[in-house]
This record gives structure tokens, sequence and C-alpha cells, in this order.
């Protein structure tokens, strides 16, 4: 099987993490940004860094960028950019495009030209660190949808010592645990009778409402 192939385009911050990431993953990655400067900064870190307008198509044509699996569009502020960039991988069939909004009125705009994934980096990040702050327990939150996450909360005192079925968690709290993880070990599907111990970690999903009030308890 064919390892997949990336484009980013726009290495800002969020561009340059995102290829930076998939390059140390082990993947193809080609860095596409109209700053020469940023682009001799990230050669070593990519496949291939290109100074290039890609908001000309026939430059994306000219770069094979169709032949790539995934294009990330990840331009800062200029929804300008952003929406011609997404219109030109569109028109010369790139199989997956992947786009960076910075508002819901952007948001909206990249869904009615038929992006595959539309993401909100600036937002998502707000939540997560809000619902991190108002929990001392909460290690990680992950919103998957409008009403459900998932988070990895720290075991309170409450529940160390309990067995799963004992803490009765999706009854109380309309909360699934998926995982544990205990040290290095990650338990997945822990079975009812799996004692909770001291500093476990639970992986759980369910209903935000219902996730952040079994943060706090």
């Amino acid at each position: 099987m064919n390892k997949k192939q990336f484009v980013v385009i726009g290495i800002g911050r969020f561009g340059a993490s995102v290829a930076r990431t998939l390059y140390t993953m082990g993947y193809d990655v080609m860095a596409i940004d109209i700053d020469e400067e940023v682009i001799e900064e990230m050669k070593d870190e990519v496949t291939y860094g290109i100074a290039a307008d890609a908001q000309e198509t026939r430059i994306l044509e000219s770069l094979g960028v169709r032949n790539l699996d995934v294009a990330v569009v990840a331009v800062g502020n200029d929804i300008q950019a952003s929406i011609l960039i997404s219109l030109a991988l569109q028109e010369i069939g790139v199989p997956k495009v992947v786009a960076k909004a910075i508002d819901d009125r952007h948001g909206r705009l990249l869904e009615k030209l038929g992006v595959d994934k539309i993401i909100y980096p600036e937002r998502d990040m707000g939540e997560r660190l809000a619902h991190y702050l108002v929990s001392t327990n909460l290690l990680d939150y992950i919103a998957i949808s409008d009403k459900y996450s998932l988070s990895e909360v720290i075991a309170s005192d409450r529940l160390i010592n309990k067995t799963l079925k004992e803490t009765n968690l999706r009854v109380k709290y309309g909360v699934n645990v998926i995982a544990l993880k205990r040290g290095e070990r990650l338990i997945i599907s822990p079975p009812g009778e799996e004692f909770i111990k001291a500093d476990d970690v639970l992986i759980c999903i369910g209903k935000t409402s219902d996730m952040d009030k079994f943060a706090l308890m």
C-alpha cells in the first residue's frame, strides 16, 4: 500500500506545524508558500519546499499537485487567497482538500466550494484551553462534533479502588470509558470488573455537557 502524499499551502505557524509533523511521521510533504524566505527555512523539514503563488491553477498543475492525495490549505487571514487556492485544487482534481477557516463565515464559504474538511484551529484550541482551565482532573479535550467530545480525565479519589461497573459512570454522568491509561499501558475497552487505580487516566466519550460535569467531580 502506497503512503499518502501531502501538499501544505501556506507555511505560517499552523501550516508549518502540519507539514513538519507529517514529514516526521514518514510521509512525503510538499510545502508551498509565496514567501521565499519561509520556504528556505522549511526546506530541510519537508520533502519539497517551493516558493510559488498557489492561487494559480497552472502553477499547481506544473508542480504535479494533482497527483498528491491530500491538500491542506493553511493560509493565514487572507480569505480571498484561501478561497482561490481551494477552488484551484478542486479544479485540478486533488482527491481530498482540507482547509483552515478563520471564522464561521469563512468556513461556510469553503463548505459551499466543496472542501472536504474545514478546521478552525484558533477556535478549537480556545475551547480545549477553556475546558482544561475549569477542571483540575482534565488532561485533554477534543471536540468530535457540536455536542460530543472525547476527554482524558485523571481518576479522582471517588473512583480509585472501585471497578468501572461500581462507578456506574454511564448512568450517573452519561460518560462511556473507552480506554484506561495506566503508566505506559493502554487498556482498550476495559471490562466492567477492571479496578480503577491511583494515577489512572480515563479516556472517555460523551456529550460535552456531561463530560464537563464528570471532569469536575
